[in-house]
Order: C-alpha cells, then structure tokens, then sequence
C-alpha cells in the first residue's frame, strides 16, 4: 500500500477506511446469497428498537455500520477532487452514509411485504367448501369431520350438521363456526 504513503491525510484516511469496509461488505453479500446471515453474532449493548414495536431492521448493527462506512468513505474518495472544503467533503459523506442506510432500510421494508401469513385461523374457514371425511349425523346428535383447503392447506374439522345426516365424501359448506375446531355444515 505505498500508493497511500504520498496521500492527503484525509485522502488516506478515506482509503483507510473504504478498503477493509468494502472486505467486509463483500463477505456480507456472499454470505447473504449463501443462505449464511441469519445471525452475525454480533449485537449492540442497548436496546436499539426506535419503534416500539418487534421489527427485524435495528438501527445500530454491524450491518449498518458497514453501509454507512461504505457509502461514507467511497463518497470521499470519489468527490475530494471536485469538493476542495474539508467540511464540505465530510458533510456530503455523512449525508450520503445515511442515504446508505436508509436505502438498505427500504430494501427491507420491500422484502418484508413480500411474506405473508399463512397460520391457520378458524375464521378464514366460512363459507369454504370441502368434503365429509368421517360421516356426520344429523340434527347436530353426532360430530364428524370434514376437510378444507384454507389459505393452500388442507385441515380437517370436526363438523355437525343442521338437517339430514351427510356421508363420507359428501360435498359441504361450512356455514358457521361453533367454536375452536367445530364448525356448522350444509349439503351443496
């Protein structure tokens, strides 16, 4: 690294800073596509929820720590030349480090919309069609079971029926829920 020895102070610290940053930067993306950054082992000794609420971005990580550094010394470098304020300079680096940070918020905020909620609510079961599995009598004397598909998932339910008993294999429509795992029928 002679290349540095004949640099501006704030020049080399720039460098200093931007090389081993981008090391790390690059070992975070290559172990993100990996399937390897569930947990990096590091975390603050403060509680740095801002929110109030259970969201995966924290503001201080080492994940954050990381884009700003990249954004902030890679700005220096690429601007000393046409921003000859030392003030200046470091300002647009702060800003720029943020504006890192923030896109990378954004980026997540992104992905996390695309999961979505799959457990299974009793709720979501009315007015679904399915079948009888174990025959149910009727007049609501005996239960039996019926199977559904919700949400792309099949569940089985124990059911009565209002009217007239129901077969296995017979063709239903949950048209109430009577409780937790129990649910109302009618023939289509």
């Amino acid at each position: 690294m002679n290349f540095l020895d004949t640099l501006d102070p704030l020049l080399k610290t720039l460098w200093f800073i931007a090389l081993p940053t981008s090391l790390v930067f690059a070992i975070q993306t290559i172990l993100t596509f990996a399937g390897m950054d569930s947990h990096d082992g590091l975390s603050a000794d403060f509680n740095s929820d801002l929110h109030g609420g259970d969201a995966p971005f924290q503001l201080f990580s080492f994940r954050n720590l990381i884009n700003f550094l990249l954004g902030f010394s890679w700005t220096g470098i690429s601007f000393y030349q046409l921003v000859p304020n030392p003030v200046w300079l470091v300002s647009l680096c702060v800003i720029v480090g943020v504006l890192f940070v923030a896109v990378f918020f954004l980026i997540i905020r992104q992905i996390e919309r695309l999961g979505e909620d799959n457990s299974f609510r009793i709720s979501n079961a009315l007015n679904k069609t399915g079948s009888v599995y174990l025959t149910i009598t009727g007049m609501k004397k005996g239960v039996g079971k019926v199977q559904v598909s919700v949400n792309g998932a099949f569940h089985e339910l124990d059911a009565i029926t209002e009217n007239e008993k129901l077969e296995s294999s017979s063709l239903v429509r949950i048209v109430r829920i009577e409780s937790n795992n129990l649910v109302v029928v009618e023939r289509i």
